[in-house]
């Protein structure tokens, strides 16, 4: 029996997302239909973009032009919408210095969600998380192929960065290879922003990742939202929560909200709500929105070689009926 993971994409709660949590409390941020949607799965993986922590210092970095920092109640945030993992390799991790991504794990340990693509140390940062769900084990990974100056090292924190830009480096593919579980889940953080399709370096990389054996890859970091890729790689999520300025053409303020169906074999089935990405809030996507958002999707996987339907206002692709 497969297992039902809910995915979501850039989840940003510093900034302008923290003053309203910090004014109107952890419930406003999503619409109680999105969390309906997401307590549908077994298990729940995001990225989340920021890190949590009421200290830190600047990243010492002046053409960095943005920084991301969650206040401890953040947690309640990914607790109501039943998060189990985030990821942390990202270009937002180390914000606020080492100070503030060591105070991230801790309010997640407390709150109770586990995390990957960062650590105290080299070793940690890199480390595979498994959950289990459904009787089956899902190991996951997190990796990040920017920024290089945010890499943890042997004796300090930071993410675990590969540079993917030419090959997908021997220890990522060990590790993908190694993981003990029946379910390999890979989550990179790859590629520019606000691109309307993988480019060429995060391509090869997801074939080089599945060779070594990940059983499903999810990655993240253009902002927008991708087409499924053959054998289901789900090449970028999208945003899903957050206060950015919204690129007219490329849409930044839709995205989806996605369960996929898992078993050892592979990805079987993808399911994609539409979403509306309002000013730090985030609801289900209606009329002309969830419209726009159904026929880009469906021409986004055309172009990579898959076939996406609809049912009941949802976008699906049956991975498993069109071959991997």
């Amino acid at each position: 029996m497969p297992v039902r993971l809910a995915l979501a994409g850039d989840t940003m709660l510093g900034r302008k997302v923290a003053e309203r949590l910090a004014a109107d409390g952890p419930d406003t941020l999503l619409a109680p239909e999105v969390v309906a949607v997401a307590a549908e799965a077994d298990l729940m993986v995001c990225n989340l973009e920021c890190c949590v922590s009421s200290r830190g210092r600047r990243w010492p970095d002046p053409a960095k032009p943005f920084f991301f920092r969650a206040p401890p109640v953040a947690t309640k945030v990914l607790g109501r919408l039943g998060v189990d993992c985030v990821t942390l390799a990202n270009n937002h991790a180390l914000d606020f210095s080492e100070e503030a991504l060591l105070d991230t794990f801790g309010h997640l340990e407390s709150a109770g969600i586990a995390w990957v693509g960062a650590g105290p140390d080299l070793a940690r940062a890199r480390q595979p998380v498994v959950l289990q769900a459904a009787g089956l084990r899902v190991a996951v990974i997190g990796v990040a192929d920017h920024p290089e100056d945010f890499a943890a090292g042997p004796d300090h924190a930071g993410i675990a960065y590969a540079d993917l830009r030419d090959d997908v480096p021997a220890w990522l593919t060990g590790l993908v290879a190694s993981a003990d579980a029946d379910i390999t889940l890979v989550t990179p953080h790859w590629g520019p922003n606000m691109v309307a399709e993988p480019v060429p370096h995060v391509r090869a990389a997801a074939a080089a990742l599945q060779a070594a054996g990940a059983t499903i890859i999810v990655g993240h970091s253009a902002h927008v939202f991708h087409g499924v890729g053959p054998g289901g790689v789900l090449f970028d999520l999208g945003d899903f929560l957050d206060d950015y300025a919204v690129n007219p053409t490329l849409r930044n303020d839709v995205g989806l909200l996605w369960l996929v169906d898992v078993d050892a074999t592979g990805l079987r089935r993808v399911e994609a709500v539409p979403l509306a990405l309002d000013y730090c809030h985030t609801r289900l996507g209606e009329g002309d929105d969830a419209a726009w958002v159904r026929r880009r999707f469906r021409e986004a996987c055309a172009r990579l070689g898959t076939n996406a339907t609809e049912e009941d206002g949802r976008l699906v692709v049956d991975v498993a009926g069109q071959g991997r």
